[in-house]
Order: C-alpha cells, then structure tokens, then sequence
C-alpha cells in the first residue's frame, strides 16, 4: 500500500509518499499533526508526538527527503543546503531516519516563514 501525505503550510501544498519503514509507520499512525514551522537554512523542522529511535541513520540526505530527527523529536523536510552543508550536499545537524520524499517540487517549501503553521495529514485518495 502506497501512503501519501498532504503537508500544507501557509498557501503552499505538496504531496509525500512514505517509505516502508518502522519510523514511516509511527509518523502514518500519528496523523494528523499541527505545529509551528522552524527554519534551519533550507530545511523545515518541527517536533511531532513521536519517540523514536534513529533507523538506518543518515548524515547526508536528498532533496524532498522527509527524515525524522531522534534528538528533537521532529518531522524535517529537506529543500536545499543547510548551514553544515558542504558544496551541494544536503546535511541535517545529525543523522535522521529518512521515511519518505516529496514527489512534488520541494522548492516551493522555500516560500514557507518561520513560524508559520504546517499541517500533515494523510492524502484523502492515499
């Protein structure tokens, strides 16, 4: 089974499908979630009601990637460089278990402020 997500912030809207992993399916079974987007470079973070521990951790990650990052208890979505990066690589600030990928163009999260409200939520076809 195929698992989509909406993930809408301010009047943007992409669309995620997530992998077949333990983390994807903790983040699935909390759904819907609500919360405050913060900024790191061009990545957006924001804690979500999951505890996990790191799965198949990854110190470097690609562009829509989704990952989850254990020592903040948060949801990331990946769209560029962030201040760790080196040349065109995109590095969170410690590994994350990545669980799923933009299949839209993640760009267009660059448009998303600090602060504004994000929601995640499973895709009504999906």
């Amino acid at each position: 089974m195929v698992r989509r997500i909406r993930i809408a912030a301010s009047s943007i809207h992409v669309v995620a499908e997530l992998n077949d992993t333990k983390t994807a399916e903790a983040i699935w079974e909390a759904l819907p979630i609500r919360a405050s987007v913060r900024l790191w470079g061009e990545e957006i973070y924001f804690p979500i009601p999951v505890s996990l521990e790191l799965e198949e951790g990854q110190e470097v990650v690609n562009i829509g990637d989704l990952g989850y990052w254990p020592q903040g208890n948060a949801f990331c979505i990946f769209f560029g460089a962030t201040p760790i990066s080196r040349g065109e690589e995109i590095r969170p600030a410690s590994a994350v278990s990545v669980f799923g990928k933009v299949i839209d163009e993640p760009i267009r999260l660059r448009n998303v402020a600090s602060g504004a409200e994000i929601i995640v939520e499973r895709e009504s076809n999906g």
